[in-house]
């Protein structure tokens, strides 16, 4: 669909405001014509090519971008991903549009074999990080009808109140309140370095392996996506749960890989703090998600916590140890105002020495620090520059008042986009644009944190 420019400049006037259209206003055209380019009428597929479908922590980004000038896309979006809920409460990672080429599809992960899962629409079987909480109370907080942004508060509590449960009664074990991935597809981080020990004790036979064929590789170079050998493994992971029926007893007693990951926990802190304030607009009580918040925090804190490296990291449980890979993800914590004073400094120092200056837009943060053995400025999550990535540590470093990294990334990510578009992410050493093209989460976010630029600027005036 071609972008209407000057539909697109009445939304901006009409429903973003005056600041935010003299703020930068070309790339908030720019940003909104993706959008538009990839709603689907009822939601908004990731992208054209690669992702025709719908992820999760995706769609709750692009209602995140949309809040701020399309209220009623913004619930749309949300609606359309909850839509898809199972039964028990597990929230799936793709709801699947029709007669989409991806790889792997519904036919892959057949989950009808659980008695949870609906039998339309068609999903996959396992989770993506929990941000939905947090986008449905930004969408309320930048609502322009007031009463319309209160009803769907009413309308989606209990849908969350019924994701978080899930995660608490199937994901964690003891009394520690850390929830657990058990694929790295679950963290949204797919090849990242922290699961190569975990995924490298896991050696399938080749019959063990469902056959598949990989469409990824029709789109974007070789060199910047995932190796067949993980994709096994990727695969390998998904027969065993559709083999169990997806159930979550025999999963977490059995995957060979147990993750508790600390983009995860923190965002799903972030989460809990929002539900509880949804919570109270609404009379509810917000008792249960401040203390799901409060318990997931102090064991991110405390287990998660490695004082060595003065930094955060992930726990494999299989293996009953740390994680010895260090990522970007380890700043996540500063999300939920988790740690304290004096660790968000020790944080804020690690993250400025290890952010990569891109020539002629700033410095960025990258998914692997430049000088560590595992960093590939192209390899997708073991090197680039991701946008989520960067929304993530900026509003975390703001919140604990290192206002000028968090607008130092700002502007760098802001640049990167303006100079090569709105890509998947970008290279860790040059910045060019990698992955595919016209996605809708980094237009989404690009349009957040123009939207918080205008507000802060309102809040000088």
């Amino acid at each position: 669909m071609e972008p209407d420019e000057r539909a697109i400049d009445r939304r901006l006037d009409t429903q973003a405001g005056e600041r935010l259209a003299t703020t930068d206003a070309d790339l908030a055209r720019q940003a909104i014509a993706v959008l538009d380019a990839n709603w689907m009428g009822h939601a908004t597929r990731a992208s054209a090519r690669l992702y025709p479908h719908h992820w999760s922590w995706d769609s709750a980004c692009i209602a995140i971008g949309y809040a701020g000038w399309d209220q009623s896309r913004a619930q749309a979006e949300l609606r359309w991903l909850f839509a898809s809920q199972w039964a028990d409460g597990l929230l799936p990672h793709i709801r699947f549009a029709e007669d989409a080429r991806y790889f792997p599809g519904p036919e892959f992960w057949q989950t009808h074999r659980s008695p949870s899962a609906p039998q339309k629409p068609k999903t996959s079987g396992i989770v993506q990080p929990p941000v939905h909480a947090t986008a449905v109370w930004h969408v309320y907080r930048q609502a322009r009808d007031g009463d319309e942004a209160k009803a769907f508060l009413r309308e989606l509590l209990p849908r969350l109140d019924a994701w978080h449960a899930y995660l608490y009664r199937e994901r964690t074990r003891g009394e520690d309140g850390l929830v657990e991935i058990w694929h790295p597809w679950e963290s949204g981080m797919d090849n990242s370095p922290l699961w190569d020990d975990a995924l490298a004790r896991i050696s399938p036979t080749r019959e063990a392996i469902p056959a598949y064929k990989r469409v990824d590789l029709d789109f974007v170079d070789a060199g910047q996506r995932p190796t067949d050998a993980e994709y096994d493994r990727y695969a390998y992971l998904v027969k065993l749960y559709r083999d169990w029926d997806y159930d979550s007893g025999r999963i977490r007693n059995e995957c060979p890989f147990v993750i508790q990951d600390v983009l995860f926990n923190s965002l799903l802190v972030q989460a809990n703090r929002d539900l509880a304030e949804i919570a109270r607009v609404l009379g509810a009580d917000p008792e249960r998600f401040e203390a799901w918040a409060e318990r997931t925090a102090a064991s991110v804190d405390a287990k998660l916590w490695n004082e060595v490296e003065g930094s955060y990291g992930d726990y494999d449980v299989r293996a009953d140890e740390r994680v010895r890979a260090q990522t970007a993800a380890a700043f996540s914590p500063l999300f939920a105002g988790i740690p304290t004073e004096d660790r968000a400094r020790q944080l804020k120092k690690r993250l400025t020495a290890s952010m990569v200056a891109i020539d002629g837009a700033g410095r960025v943060v990258t998914s692997v620090a430049p000088g560590d053995v595992n960093f590939d400025p192209a390899l997708y999550w073991r090197g680039p520059a991701w946008p989520m990535i960067n929304w993530v540590v900026q509003a975390g470093l703001r919140r604990y008042g290192f206002t000028d990294e968090a607008t130092e990334i700002r502007n760098a990510l802001l640049e990167l986009v303006r100079r090569e578009g709105f890509w998947e992410h970008y290279n860790g050493t040059t910045g060019g644009g990698q992955g595919t093209e016209q996605l809708s989460w980094t237009a989404a976010l690009v349009l957040d944190l123009l939207n918080g630029q205008r507000d802060q600027e309102g809040e000088g005036s």
